[in-house]
């Protein structure tokens, strides 16, 4: 039994050692590389995975071939269960133990079987759990600090150290509250973050010679672990100076081969003080108490630093060392220098990436499988140190084809492109090879993605609305449609025009469009009276190959302005000028109306409100002039020292901001009774000529109104049988009592009450403001004789 296990030891030697060497004259000895990930601290037994189902072995054969794993270090953290081909873990799988501040952990092993002779590689990546708290080096610190120290003094703490990495390691401090001192921290590489206390006030130390203060450190495992440090700030009042680090931080490389006795560097520390307090002396501190600083010795007069032996890069890279740099004063005052000292390993050569063939520029639309970019890639390493895998970042829509003998790749599109979102890439193109621990390189290849016109421009409206005042002046701007287009280049550049067979072409003859930035101009001035409002289309079209476009329509709404003056209407004379001439006996009363001065605005609201007013009477006491109705009345009474004859010029005015206005005149003249009898029977014998030329039409508007009112009934009463319901109807009439201004009067009805409104010539976009007295107009219902109803209206 002795000879076979003794056998068994040295073929798995053989197997360890001698068959990479065969395996580099036949590859056909390497059939796989399997890859497991595991955490930390699993208990002996737990299973990493099936190796036997991963490579495709026969179950049944593994006996006969002698399945076993081969890890060439000094312990064995796992071991092959040969009957069912699952690799289990043997011990206790300590990661901080195994690659301290290294990321990732990775041990590998070599999976062997026999009948025929086989090696895979069993690569195993060991996962950080937060299995360790912050630790300070000492659980009491004791800090001294001269009580002369100006505010804002900082004092270098010694941080923790957390053997876990990543998220698990330390994260921040915490300082309990305290009036003297606030802590601030600082980055500082593998140190990690460094704590400093600042001082924030002035010391006393006859007041307080001491502080107590208490640091937390605590790392970011979920859920987190801390660590304390109690410190004790002593005030003194002597050796005033700190010694002070030549650097804060030295960096020294060295192969792990060199020598015992071998110079790093010297540390060097100053101190202004003079005498003993100016004296230093140098020791080295650990980062944790008994925690040695082998393999290296400090000399405490020169502050110079050697190799004592004993340096292996596969058991700790890099070391981190505490130098205190002390002075000999009475109440010695100390500072920290930070040696970091990397150990350099015989793999040395990172792989190298060369780029044999590039395009640079691919358009969005390349289908995927488009070739990038042809590259080589070569480590000068043997062995597995000079296997070389590369790839890169998963998110990116590219992709690295292997060559069959894996030494060179083609990079390649894995998805369409698209330039509207990423216009460049940068790929950084990783190569890694295969030794323990792993060198890498990178290389980045910078693309751009050519666009190509697949996006149509888009109007930031739709549609566009514009109000345009009348009367613009032809040919100036009035307004501008804008679109944008997501593609760049030629593809985004824009032009505008009229679509003018939607439009017609009576609208869009008279305006014109800027190509370029879509501004709007009218060849003619509006008129609102002859047009309110319009619209057309407008179309953006980009500058693509094929052009693609669309379209917006654009409404416009013209605003009235006061451009109309008031026309007197009454009175006219012969010539068309506003003159009239009234003749009114002289034994009138007050009160008795002489005439009506009767004008139209073709303006609406304000700017077709008109308003009237004397603006010249012989006598102010004798006539008086309605501001609404534009009728004039007797004030009292003639006399006998009366003026046969007045002149009244009468002021015709509407609302708009600018008013525009009208005059007319008209002379009164007093007669005697028996001459206004007569001139009045000359004009009832006029009107009732006329009123003989109407009575033919009247009839025939009579017989036709009494028809239409019959038809009426008789759907009125169907209506009305049909369902009862309050009598909503509206009609529109002509006021019979005409008031002097051309205005529109709209009656309706609404259950048993009556009302008409009573204005200016109003359109749509007229407002009735309530609240004034000025027009009142009373209606009679017909269906109920002894209601009124009273309306009050105010006409913009």
């Amino acid at each position: 039994m002795a000879i076979t296990d003794s056998k068994g030891r040295w073929l798995d030697v053989w197997v360890f050692f001698c068959l990479p060497l065969m395996v580099v004259i036949h590859l056909d000895g390497i059939s796989a590389q399997i890859r497991y990930s595991i955490q930390e601290e699993l208990k002996s037994g737990t299973v990493v995975g099936n190796v036997a189902k991963d490579l495709g072995l026969d179950i049944g054969r593994l006996a006969e071939r002698n399945l076993r794993v081969v890890s060439g270090t000094k312990q064995d953290l796992f071991k092959m269960n040969a009957r069912e081909g699952l690799l289990i873990v043997e011990k206790r799988v300590d990661r901080e133990e195994l690659c301290a501040k290294t990321a990732p952990c990775v041990t590998n092993l070599k999976a062997v079987v026999e009948n025929p002779l086989e090696m895979h590689q069993v690569i195993i990546e060991i996962l950080d759990v937060n299995d360790n708290s912050p630790k300070f080096p000492e659980e009491n610190y004791t800090l001294e600090v001269l009580e002369s120290a100006v505010v804002g003094s900082r004092f270098q703490m010694e941080g923790a150290h957390d053997l876990d990495v990543g998220v698990n390691s330390l994260q921040s401090y915490k300082l309990n509250h305290n009036p003297y001192f606030r802590l601030e921290t600082e980055e500082s590489g593998e140190d990690g973050k460094i704590p400093f206390l600042i001082l924030q006030r002035p010391l006393d130390r006859e007041q307080a010679a001491e502080h107590w203060l208490l640091l937390t450190a605590t790392d970011g495992g979920k859920p987190s672990k801390s660590g304390k440090i109690n410190i004790t700030v002593i005030v003194s009042d002597v050796n005033d100076n700190s010694p002070v680090c030549e650097r804060q931080k030295y960096t020294i490389t060295i192969k792990e081969n060199a020598p015992a006795g071998t110079s790093l560097l010297a540390v060097n520390a100053s101190d202004s003080d003079e005498g003993m307090n100016g004296e230093i002396e140098y020791s080295l501190r650990g980062k944790l108490r008994g925690m040695s600083t082998d393999p290296f010795e400090l000399d405490s007069r020169t502050g110079k630093l050697t190799v004592k032996g004993g340096l292996d890069y596969e058991e700790k890279q890099v070391y981190e060392i505490k130098v205190l740099a002390a002075d000999r004063g009475a109440v010695s005052l100390s500072t920290h220098c930070n040696v970091i000292v990397r150990v350099e390993d015989v793999n040395d050569n990172q792989p190298e990436i060369e780029i044999t063939s590039l395009s640079s520029r691919i358009p969005e639309d390349a289908p995927p499988g488009t070739v990038v970019a042809l590259m080589g890639v070569t480590d000068l390493d043997s062995g597995v140190n000079g296997q070389v895998v590369c790839s890169v970042p998963g998110h990116l829509p590219f992709d690295l084809k292997p060559s069959h003998d894996g030494q060179s790749y083609s990079l390649v599109t894995k998805d369409y492109l698209d330039k509207e979102t990423i216009h460049m890439y940068d790929i950084t193109i990783t190569a890694k090879d295969l030794g323990s621990p792993t060198l890498s390189s990178t290389k980045v290849i910078h693309v751009d993605v050519l666009d190509v016109n697949d996006n149509r421009p888009l109007f930031t409206e739709s549609p566009y609305t514009f109000y345009v005042p009348e009367n613009n002046k032809a040919g100036m701007s009035m307004f501008s449609v804008s679109a944008t287009d997501a593609d760049g280049g030629e593809n985004a550049a824009v032009t505008y025009y009229l679509e003018r067979k939607s439009a017609g072409h009576t609208v869009t003859s008279f305006l014109n469009i800027n190509e370029e930035n879509g501004t709007i101009s009218a060849l003619k001035s509006f008129d609102f009276e002859t047009l309110k409002n319009f619209h057309f289309h407008v179309v953006a079209s980009d500058s693509g190959t094929p052009s693609l476009s669309s379209n917006v329509t654009v409404n416009v709404f013209i605003l009235d302005q006061n451009d109309n003056a008031p026309v007197i209407l009454y009175p006219v004379s012969s010539n068309g000028s506003a003159e009239g001439v009234e003749e009114i006996p002289r034994n009138v009363n007050a009160g008795h109306l002489v005439t009506k001065v009767r004008a139209y605005d073709a303006d609406i609201g304000y700017n077709g409100w008109l308003l009237f007013s004397l603006q010249e009477v012989t006598d102010h006491s004798l006539f008086g002039l309605d501001r609404y109705t534009g009728q004039i009345r007797t004030l009292r009474s003639f006399t006998e020292t009366d003026e046969a004859e007045h002149k009244l010029i009468i002021l015709v005015k509407d609302n708009g901001n600018v008013s525009l206005s009208a005059t007319a005149t008209v002379i009164v003249k007093l007669v005697e009774p028996k001459e206004a009898f007569a001139a009045s029977d000359v004009k009832s014998s006029t009107k009732a000529d006329e009123d003989n030329n109407v009575t033919f039409y009247l009839m025939i508007t009579l017989g036709s109104v009494s028809a239409l009112f019959l038809i009426s009934i008789v759907v009125l009463i169907s209506m009305q049988c049909s369902k009862s319901s309050p009598d909503y109807t509206s009609k529109y009439l002509q006021e019979t009592n005409y008031d002097g201004t051309l205005c529109h009067s709209i009656q309706y009805r609404s259950g048993d009450k009556r009302y008409m409104l009573v204005g200016p010539r109003m359109s749509i976009g007229s407002t009735i403001v309530p609240g004034s007295h000025a027009n009142t107009l009373m209606l009679p219902d017909r269906r109920r004789t002894s209601e009124e109803v009273r309306l009050f209206l105010d006409f913009d």
